[in-house]
């Protein structure tokens, strides 16, 4: 296995580091949501096809 060799880094990685970490964020309110939907429509059918 390779040795890992660390640079500093330049302030294009810094730029390019600090637009990531502003971008690359899972959306977890629209999964949340989209989750709570599927569930609603799934208890609704339930009931619906209850009666």
């Amino acid at each position: 296995m390779k040795n890992m060799v660390f640079t500093e880094l330049t302030d294009a990685d810094r730029k390019r580091n600090q637009y990531l970490d502003q971008i690359n964020h899972a959306p977890y309110s629209a999964i949340f949501f989209t989750m709570l939907i599927m569930l609603l429509l799934v208890t609704v059918s339930i009931s619906i096809g209850a009666f």
